[in-house]
């Protein structure tokens, strides 16, 4: 059989124009999602409609070196991860805050301690009137509206008609001898 040299260019225009449509095709639904895949991952990153439109426009007008623009200019977190973040770290904020620990030791401590058991630090004060624990650093008591003294509430003296009363009881003198008259003699 001799050979044709000759192409049946009817045929292989029909061909070409075959293989031209699918890649046609196969182009306009990659061009089509990635548009998609764009506004909808947009969408899961911010809250803005009109970011998220923009966009999808700009993967529309400049397809993959769109898309490229886009993979470089979006935010880095989803809103979800966003939101899960902001949770960790009210956690750890209140983790934090709820945990009271002694200034001088480092040991958690309660909340109506007064004292640290461990290194005996001062934690909180009494009110001078109402004597519920205040901090020490208040000068007012929110409780009654006290205002505190100066002076540390351990060195505080009994008033003096508290101090009086008890020098005028009988046997008062700090050499008392627990000893009969007969036998003292």
């Amino acid at each position: 059989m001799p050979f044709n040299l000759f192409v049946d260019f009817q045929r292989l225009s029909g061909v070409l124009l075959a293989v031209v449509a699918v890649v046609a095709a196969a182009g306009t639904a990659i061009w089509i999602s990635l548009i998609i895949w764009t506004y909808r991952d947009m969408r899961a990153r911010s809250r803005d409609v009109f970011a998220q439109v923009l966009a999808a426009l700009v993967v529309g007008f400049l397809s993959i070196p769109g898309f490229l623009v886009y993979l470089i200019l979006r935010p880095n977190e989803t809103l979800a991860e966003q939101y899960e973040r902001a949770l960790e770290e009210e956690a750890l904020l209140q983790e934090i805050e709820e945990k009271k620990v002694c200034p001088g030791c480092g040991h958690p401590t309660k909340e109506n301690w007064r004292l640290c058991p461990h290194c005996h630090t001062k934690l909180k004060k009494p009110c001078e009137n109402c004597m519920e624990l205040l901090d020490l650093p208040w000068s007012i008591c929110p409780y009654c509206e006290h205002h505190q003294s100066e002076r540390p509430s351990a060195t505080r003296r009994a008033p003096r008609s508290e101090a009086s009363q008890y020098d005028s009881l009988p046997y008062s003198d700090t050499s008392v001898s627990f000893l009969d008259d007969s036998e003292q003699a």
